[in-house]
């Protein structure tokens, strides 16, 4: 099935990209930067779970960033949508086997960190699963990438570096933390934000984890940067809504697109 979505790809564009970027809950502005995009919608490639979380455009777009062949994945699925780990992660895969080695996932996360404010940039530097699932479990595919694949630079050291020497360079604040997954799709009890701030979590969130594993499993480079959208229960006096978590994209939608403009081209030649 992955490599009948490969060719049905390879027969809408000619454009081969060797990087992608994954667009978290309202965050898809930057799908908007490609020239000339082939946007291809998630329910016309096989096997392509459809992405029916708010504020996410389920469509992968095909395109060049100035001289860089891109693909750019509009949305994505999760677990608490009801798919399975192998189909959250489908996409990524898809991507592996078009080609693409270096892969930039972007997040909406609660702030648990209170160095943290609504509306911080935080490069991911580890995680912690706490989603129950992985989506390496039951037989390996050997063409894809090994049994028992190593995790301990999950997220290249290299690449955020570079992340945070562009970033310095426009003039944009961000910040270093862990991510941890949870299932979803209510958000965390104040009780369990104070666990997770105990064994040294700063961002949470319901994505992310699945693909980041896939992705090192195929051997790709990963970047993920969280975009806090909200602080997480109990870290304010003030219930959480989906709503907050789509207005403080909006409100990051320029900043994030002059920086990830700025940062792709450098990923596969600094």
């Amino acid at each position: 099935m992955i490599e009948d979505a490969v060719r049905h790809i390879r027969s809408r564009t000619n454009v081969e990209p060797r990087v992608a970027v994954v667009l978290g809950s309202g965050l898809g502005a930057f799908a908007d930067e490609l020239n000339s995009p082939v946007p291809i919608p998630y329910t016309e490639i096989p096997g392509w779970p459809g992405s029916t979380a708010v504020g996410h455009a389920g469509k992968l777009i095909i395109g060049n960033l100035g001289q860089l062949p891109l693909a750019v994945m509009a949305g994505r699925s999760h677990l608490y949508e009801g798919y399975s780990p192998a189909q959250v992660v489908y996409g990524v895969r898809v991507l592996g086997l078009l080609g693409v080695r270096s892969l930039v996932l972007t997040n909406a996360a609660g702030g648990i960190n209170p160095a943290f404010k609504r509306g911080a940039l935080v490069l991911i530097s580890d995680h912690i699963n706490l989603q129950g699932s992985n989506p390496l479990a039951g037989a390996n595919d050997d063409r894809l990438g090994p049994r028992f694949p190593d995790m301990s630079e999950a997220y290249c050291v290299r690449y955020r570096a570079l992340a945070r020497r562009v970033a310095e360079k426009l003039g944009i604040a961000i910040s270093e933390g862990v991510y941890a997954a949870m299932l979803g799709p209510s958000y965390e009890t104040p009780a369990e934000i104070r666990f997770l701030r105990t064994i040294g979590a700063d961002v949470v969130g319901m994505s992310t984890v699945p693909e980041v594993i896939a992705a090192n499993h195929m051997g790709m480079r990963v970047l993920a940067i969280s975009c806090v959208t909200n602080m997480a229960a109990g870290i304010l006096p003030q219930k959480i809504n989906h709503q907050e978590v789509l207005e403080t994209g909006a409100e990051l939608r320029d900043t994030l697109v002059l920086f990830l403009k700025t940062l792709l081209p450098r990923l596969e030649t600094d």
